[in-house]
């Protein structure tokens, strides 16, 4: 599985932290940036990368992780893309329900909540990274509801 992964100025230290530890585990990481901390960068940026590298990748299962302040902010703008389900993941729960229901392919971080936090991180994008979607009928007609 390819894992694109972005992240504003907010996020970046901790994105800087999270594409080592994926690559730790054997991870196919590609970073779509900022290549430096640049306090005057934008979100929508890096969620606009990721996604579209997401999108153009030959990995079907490709997934995004996204990191700003908040985490809304990039979930928003990942989210104007055809195809794309992002989902907030401030919480192992949070990360699970996301792929068993939703079957969320982009995964955006709140650095100012999991900054400081490392096992808390871990478990987010690990349980988000290992979990399958349930493919229930009822969440294949949703999703297809959301692209149409």
């Amino acid at each position: 599985m390819k894992i694109y992964i972005g992240a504003d100025h907010n996020g970046y230290q901790l994105k800087e932290q999270i594409e080592g530890y994926l690559r730790e585990h054997g991870h196919d990481v590609h970073d779509e940036g900022d290549e430096k901390l640049n306090p005057d960068d934008d979100f929508t940026v890096f969620a606009g990368r990721v996604v579209n590298s997401m999108k153009a990748s030959d990995d079907e299962g490709a997934r995004g992780i996204l990191v700003c302040g908040s985490g809304q902010g990039m979930a928003i703008a990942a989210n104007r893309h055809k195809g794309i389900r992002a989902v907030l993941g401030w919480s192992k729960r949070a990360a699970s329900e996301g792929r068993n229901d939703e079957d969320a392919n982009v995964l955006a971080l709140p650095a100012e909540i999991l900054d400081g936090d490392e096992q808390a991180w871990k478990d987010i994008i690990d349980t988000f990274l290992k979990t399958d979607f349930a493919g229930a009928p009822r969440y294949k007609r949703r999703i297809a509801q959301l692209d149409d």
